[in-house]
């Protein structure tokens, strides 16, 4: 049975209420998933034995759950405990006239829960599917897939997304209309853009074994 659709805007509860630069945060789900998918690494905090771990790893999605992974070995990755993701994209540096209104442009994501470690084998492979053709779509069904020992070693974290906070800075300095503008100093925006470069073969490669279409296709491209 198909799930009910999800609302629009995202529960507030005390852990994604905004409290600071409020004008800059959204509840937007739209907005939300829009940040995931233009990246696809994240840094997942969690207590590990009385101590805070932050780790990075890449992640994928569907409508409803954000899918980590890594070794079965790892502290960060025991599940059922509360975690805390973030992702973030800079989009620029806000150059003003005084060091103080200096800022970034930014979109970032921050989710709340606790991680629930999938064990139902099927559901394993297909959040590992979506982990894998987030980071680089149509690879999961060019590479050879992996086998029990592999599902054995590996472990797949599902956490939901609402419980999710979005926060997004555009736009000029905020001295634009205060007593710095009469300094005479130049202010204003310095973009960044990410884009991938050409793929690079590894050595090991016979040299006529061609660059796959899926891969190829994506230099000069920004991810998502």
């Amino acid at each position: 049975m198909a799930s009910d659709p999800l609302p629009a805007l995202l529960p507030t509860t005390d852990l994604t209420r905004h409290r600071r630069l409020r004008e800059q945060g959204s509840q937007d789900r739209g907005e939300l998933n829009a940040i995931l998918d233009a990246g696809f690494v994240c840094h997942l905090g969690v207590v590990v034995e009385g101590r805070p771990l932050v780790v990075p790893t890449v992640y994928g999605r569907d409508e409803r759950e954000l899918y980590v992974h890594g070794s079965v070995a790892s502290r960060s990755l025991a599940g059922a405990t509360p975690v805390c993701v973030t992702v973030t994209h800079v989009d620029g540096l806000v150059l003003a006239r005084s060091v103080f209104e200096h800022g970034v442009n930014y979109r970032s994501a921050m989710i709340h829960g606790e991680a629930r470690k999938v064990t139902d084998p099927e559901e394993k492979l297909a959040g590992l599917a979506r982990l894998t053709e987030h980071a680089t779509p149509g690879q999961w069904s060019y590479a050879r897939q992996p086998n029990r020992r592999e599902l054995a070693a590996t472990t797949l974290l599902a956490l939901s997304l609402e419980q999710a906070s979005v926060k997004i800075r555009t736009g000029p300095p905020d001295d634009g209309d205060g007593p710095d503008a009469e300094l005479g100093l130049w202010a204003g925006t310095l973009p960044l853009t990410s884009v991938w470069g050409a793929p690079v073969a590894d050595p090991a490669l016979p040299p006529d074994l061609a660059v796959p279409e899926h891969v190829a296709r994506r230099e000069g491209t920004r991810h998502g």
